[in-house]
């Protein structure tokens, strides 16, 4: 099946609104075993989309389009769909009922300007919008089954999942409503291209599965699909294609079910019945919330502190002042004594520490912008390590702290 995505919208068009709708769908299609060819953008310009609905029309069999639903002048993606397909917008009259619930229930006078929301081809299959104003459709343009949605990303996901996807699923013939299988094993700590050549030869080796790779910064995921949707071969060869690339990604892998590390870190935890504390400076309580994100984190989750001052890691954690004065913030010594000192004041089975510089000011050439030490106490002993990434971006240096802080303690924890 031939898939397309359309975001319309001079907004996207020009870079001001990062396109989040297009990757939203793009990664739900997919684990729904379906690829998609292209993805276009186009701007708030009637005859353009028509034209590209046109093209797409010829060509793909299913479209998802998202946009121009409003109540505006600029909302255009109705009447190009009326062109392209050929017929003259009508006044719909469910879309219109909907349209004025949505304000009935809300204690909001209808206005006539919403009224245009409900102007549609006449053949639209209506796609309720439970959040918002715009109602979405379905309409055949030439060989393509196009899902008409609106533009604000909560609206769309929320309809792109419940109704959408179930569409779908069923014109795929799965009339179960269930996803096609996917296999997602979570790494981290490889590059996209070192796993790449790791896992060369998996397609002669499992011919029945497709395999790519998706760069979530910073993690690597390797998601495994079924070349022929559905197939029994395809599920009794998974184990062993899961185990052939668990060989030889080692102990980068993260999940064989796609886990976060925060919620393999976590898992680990608990099973061990272990306890953490987190001392946290170039952080900034980064890795807390990481844990603290994972439904019954408080049962291994018990402190933690974002010494950021250099005195609060005196006051807070115990760090030795002479340390901080001779060798400075951001050295392996401080590390190991935040995470003994974050472990000591919570009594927990284990303390981390991260201390570092994310930039993009504050490096020197000893300490370059993306160093950062890391400190792991258990109830019998500390360690530290330095590490040096190579982002300039503060937020991407934080993010790829955190991480590697956590992977530190997975594979403590491994052991």
């Amino acid at each position: 099946m031939i898939a397309e995505i359309l975001s319309t919208g001079d907004e996207i068009r020009t870079g001001a609104v990062v396109d989040s709708n297009a990757a939203f769908i793009a990664e739900k299609l997919e684990d729904t075993g379906i690829h998609i060819y292209r993805h276009h953008c186009v701007g708030d310009d009637r005859q353009a989309i028509a034209d590209l609905l046109g093209e797409i029309g010829r060509r793909a069999d299913i479209a998802v389009i998202t946009g121009g639903l409003g109540p505006t002048a600029d909302d255009l993606t109705a009447e190009a769909a009326a062109h392209a397909a050929g017929v003259k917008l009508v006044l719909h009259q469910d879309a219109l009922d909907l349209v004025r619930a949505f304000f009935q229930k809300r204690g909001r006078p209808f206005s006539e300007t919403n009224r245009k929301q409900a102007i549609l081809p006449p053949d639209a299959r209506l796609i309720t919008n439970p959040v918002g104003t715009a109602p979405g459709f379905v309409l055949n343009i030439g060989r393509c089954c196009c899902f008409f949605l609106p533009g604000v990303p909560f609206e769309m996901r929320l309809m792109m999942t419940d109704l959408v996807l179930p569409e779908i699923r069923r014109m795929e013939g799965n009339d179960g409503g269930s996803p096609v299988q996917i296999t997602n094993i979570s790494t981290f700590g490889l590059p996209e291209a070192l796993v790449a050549e790791k896992l060369e030869g998996f397609d002669v080796q499992f011919p029945l599965i497709k395999l790519g790779l998706r760069a979530v910064f910073p993690e690597i995921d390797v998601k495994l699909y079924p070349a022929a949707n559905r197939s029994d071969a395809f599920l009794k060869i998974l184990p062993a294609a899961v185990d052939w690339i668990s060989d030889r990604l080692g102990i980068a892998v993260l999940s064989c079910e796609g886990e976060s590390m925060a919620a393999v870190v976590g898992s680990m935890l608990r099973k061990k019945k272990a306890t953490l504390a987190v001392a946290e400076s170039c952080t900034g309580g980064l890795i807390a919330h990481m844990l603290t994100g994972e439904s019954g984190s408080s049962d291994y989750f018990l402190f933690s502190a974002v010494t950021y001052a250099n005195q609060t890691k005196i006051d807070a954690l115990g760090v030795n002042a002479e340390t901080l004065l001779k060798k400075g913030a951001v050295h392996e010594d401080t590390a190991l004594q935040m995470a003994a000192g974050a472990r000591r004041v919570a009594d927990a089975d284990f303390g981390l520490s991260t201390t570092g510089i994310a930039g993009p000011a504050g490096g020197t050439p000893e300490k370059p912008v993306g160093t950062v030490c890391i400190g792991l106490a258990d109830r019998n002993d500390a360690t530290a390590r330095r590490f040096r990434f190579n982002f300039d971006n503060r937020r991407m240096n934080k993010r790829m702290f955190a991480m590697a802080a956590l992977d530190q303690l997975r594979k403590a924890l491994a052991h």
